[in-house]
């Protein structure tokens, strides 16, 4: 059996192109988000005994456990340190540029009324960082280094406890989280342009979102909660969003791959199975006009699944959720893709004029990468662009995780005596009179009239 199906675009059905949701999680979510509410700290104590196998008192993770775990980190895997620093200075250096493009400005529309606009961060972010079936240590930088680019002043972070913890000499048992997890987060705050001292929270799940979002004796509600997890974190997520703002809902990743007949076939197999290895609901896709493509696409996959050590899940992902898609033309290519919108949108196309077409015909996608050597996993971590990217259709209104999310644009308005302000009076006497709101209407009137004598 065959570990990839091949359709033709015209078969697809619209569950294709249907959001693909988590279910099953909304009610268990909504008690644990009221049983922090309520009960604060005693409530997340008691969730992370049940879901983390983890009995706490103290939930905090000083400063000399961070630079400890730093320390450590450098000595252990000093390549995956410097791998860490690296995508971490690409990272902010990307975020940073993209905070340039957010800037105040003040403008005089109309003589005398002068409109402005202000770029403020928030105060407090908070920010959540899994530790579940493979240590995300990318997570850290690529949730905090855009915080950090805004000026955000506080930083919260919340990552779940390391299991079968021991007992201190004092009788307590030590808080923590995963150390590898610990040693990135010292490494994204050791930026030289990063002042802030974070507060970290050996706190996972929804319990964790619901802290930061409401606050507990130990935890400080955050303005903006960001950063990926399983689906009871993005379900917290979406619960909380009001109380605090949100990055985006993260379902399960996916990636769809455009390609002509002299595309690499080894390394669209390469980029499909690093995508399905995330989990078993993971999605890749291949798109081609090449029959003759996804037939090798299709023994590369099979070729590669036998060295890889996650194959079982890979295997499980492309046979649930993989397909290769045979259209007719660029057009019904581009067509798919738009209306997919998918998180990693691939682009291995060699033709000048073909490839300019998509460029141009694409505009549903959370990250675009161009040409073979542009490979998504560079994405993933060390181009500077950021990982965490929209899901599940939502890449046709949302971008991804950036600088943006911590921003606050807000604007300003200052009004001298002219004609121009004496316009937008008149104008907004006649709107509030048409409007039935007379306070309104009346509240610009009064301000054409000549001032009382003294």
């Amino acid at each position: 059996m065959e570990t990839i199906r091949c359709v033709k675009a015209s078969a697809l059905d619209n569950n294709f192109f249907a959001p693909r949701a988590a279910h099953g999680t909304e009610d268990a979510v909504k008690s644990v988000i009221r049983n922090v509410r309520e009960r604060g700290d005693d409530a997340v104590r008691e969730y992370s005994a049940r879901f983390d196998g983890v009995a706490l008192e103290n939930f905090c993770v000083d400063g000399g456990a961070l630079a400890e775990a730093e320390a450590r980190f450098k000595s252990e895997r000093a390549d995956v340190y410097d791998a860490l620093c690296f995508s971490r200075d690409m990272a902010f250096a990307f975020a940073q540029k993209q905070r340039e493009c957010f800037y105040d400005f003040e403008t005089e529309l109309l003589p005398g009324l002068v409109t402005g606009q202000k770029i403020i961060p928030v105060q407090r972010a908070g920010v959540y960082i899994p530790a579940g079936k493979f240590p995300l240590l990318s997570s850290a930088v690529m949730t905090i280094c855009p915080a950090l680019a805004a000026g955000v002043p506080e930083i919260v972070v919340c990552t779940p406890p390391k299991k079968n913890q021991q007992k201190s000499g004092a009788g307590q048992i030590s808080p923590g989280a995963d150390t590898s997890i610990l040693g990135a987060l010292a490494v994204c705050f050791a930026l030289k342009e990063a002042a802030v001292q974070p507060r970290v929270f050996a706190i996972g799940g929804a319990q964790a979102i619901a802290a930061m979002a409401y606050g507990t004796a130990s935890v400080p509600a955050c303005d903006v909660i960001a950063g990926p997890g399983n689906k009871y974190v993005s379900e917290a997520k979406r619960q909380i969003f009001g109380a605090a703002g949100i990055d985006i809902l993260a379902g399960p990743t996916e990636v769809l791959v455009i390609a002509c007949e002299r595309a690499d076939a080894r390394l669209i197999a390469a980029d499909m199975l690093a995508q399905a290895e995330h989990d078993e609901d993971a999605q890749a896709v291949l798109v081609t006009r090449s029959e003759a493509l996804a037939e090798a696409v299709q023994r590369e996959i099979d070729c590669q699944l036998a060295q890889l050590d996650t194959a079982q899940t890979a295997r499980a992902a492309l046979k649930s959720n993989g397909c290769i898609i045979l259209v007719d033309s660029c057009e019904e290519a581009a067509a798919v893709a738009n209306k997919k919108a998918p998180e990693h949108l691939e682009l291995a196309v060699f033709d000048n004029a073909e490839r300019e077409f998509f460029k141009q015909n694409l505009h549903n996608y959370g990250s675009l990468f161009i040409g073979h050597t542009a490979a998504e996993v560079l994405g993933d971590y060390s181009a500077g662009l950021n990982h965490t990217l929209p899901t599940s259709g939502a890449a046709r209104w949302t971008g991804g995780l950036s600088v943006r999310c911590f921003l606050k644009t807000v604007t300003t308005l200052s009004a001298q005596k002219g004609a121009g302000t004496e316009r937008a009076l008149k104008a907004a006497a006649v709107l509030g009179h048409a409007e039935g709101l007379a306070a309104h209407s009346a509240a610009a009137k009064i301000r054409l009239q000549p001032p009382p004598l003294a």
